[in-house]
Order: structure tokens, then sequence, then C-alpha cells
């Protein structure tokens, strides 16, 4: 299964400089946040495959303007061809904004989840906008992680946590890829291809 990971920062060529066949071999696409609602009607239009998205927190015009035919998951888990995915949009609270948490807001979101998590018999793709704190975060309030995913990862041992928030332009030592214990911390900033066995 090949699964288009994006977030933050639209990639031109996939819209500007879009051809067919671009999304061949595509068969889901996740949006972990802070990307403009036309862009995300555009990649679901063009790829035909369907586009599951969580809320960053410059995502408060979805409210108005949602994105046409994409599915927000955020305080969802869903499950698309096997994949148990759970999604967790914002970011920790910096100045009052939407989709904006404290960190006992974010453990209440998870502990609300834990018996659809249960009854699912686990988790296998996490969907966030920020980071775990700690793994490919920054120090400054607007951009640290939660630690509220640490234990979350600890319990459940998701294949993968996928989010955005870091643009990988703010430093060098900003990769796209991380590991935790099991599990593995993708940056989808910009554009991202995951495959699954």
């Amino acid at each position: 299964m090949k699964i288009l990971l994006i977030s933050d920062e639209e990639d031109k060529y996939l819209w500007d400089y879009y051809r067919p066949g671009r999304f061949d071999g595509i068969d889901l696409i996740l949006s972990a946040g802070d990307l403009k609602p036309e862009y995300l009607s555009f990649l679901v239009t063009m790829a035909n495959r369907p586009l599951l998205y969580i809320h960053g927190n410059h995502d408060g015009r979805y409210e108005a303007f949602p994105p046409e035919g994409c599915d927000c998951i955020d305080d969802r888990l869903v499950v698309v061809n096997g994949l148990r995915i759970l999604g967790l949009g914002g970011c920790p609270l910096y100045s009052g904004g939407p989709h904006q948490y404290t960190e006992r807001q974010m453990r209440l979101r998870i502990w609300r989840l834990g018996r659809k998590i249960r009854r699912a018999g686990g988790v296998d793709i996490v969907l966030t906008h920020a980071p775990v704190r700690g793994y490919g975060d920054m120090d400054d309030i607007t951009h640290r992680g939660f630690e509220a995913f640490l234990p979350l990862l600890e319990r459940w041992k998701p294949r993968y946590l996928v989010h955005g928030h870091i643009h990988l332009n703010y430093g060098v030592r900003f990769p796209h890829v991380l590991t935790y214990g099991d599990t593995t911390l993708i940056n989808a900033c910009g554009r991202y291809l995951l495959e699954i066995d």
C-alpha cells in the first residue's frame, strides 16, 4: 500500500506543475495539517483516492471552507484497507488560537479514544500535526511537541506516527524520519511517500 503524506507546504510538483499520472499507484493520502483547503480538494479530485486530514494550528479557515471530498479524522479512529489510523490534530497552546491544546487537554483527547483503540486491537498509524516532544520538535513554545504522545506510543506501539508543524527548512537537523521504540516518526512537511507491506 502506498500512502502520500503531506503537510504544511503545498508541493508545486503536485499542484502548480501537476501532470496526469502523478498519483499512479497511490492508495491513500494523509494530511497532517496546515494546508490550504483548495489544495486538499485539488489533490483528492486529481488522485481519485481517499484523503484523510487532521487540523493544524493554522487551519481555522476549514470551519468556513472545509476541503471538499476529504474526511476529517480529528479525534477519530478509522480503518482503511485494514490500516487502523488515529487522528489527533492541533499543536501545543501558545497563543490561544484554534486547534491549540494544553498537555492536559491532549492527554484527555487520547484517553477518550482509548476504548476505540482497544476495540480495534490497537492502532497502526497515528496522524498528528505536532511532533512528539523531544523527537523532531523545537524548544520554542510555538514549535514544541506533545509529551502526551509518549505514553500513547509506549502503550500501543503504532508502526508509524506521522506529523507536520516542523518545516524542514527550519534547520538541517530536521530529518524526515526518526524512531521512538517500535514506532517510526515521519515528518510529512511538503510530501513524503510511505510504502507499507
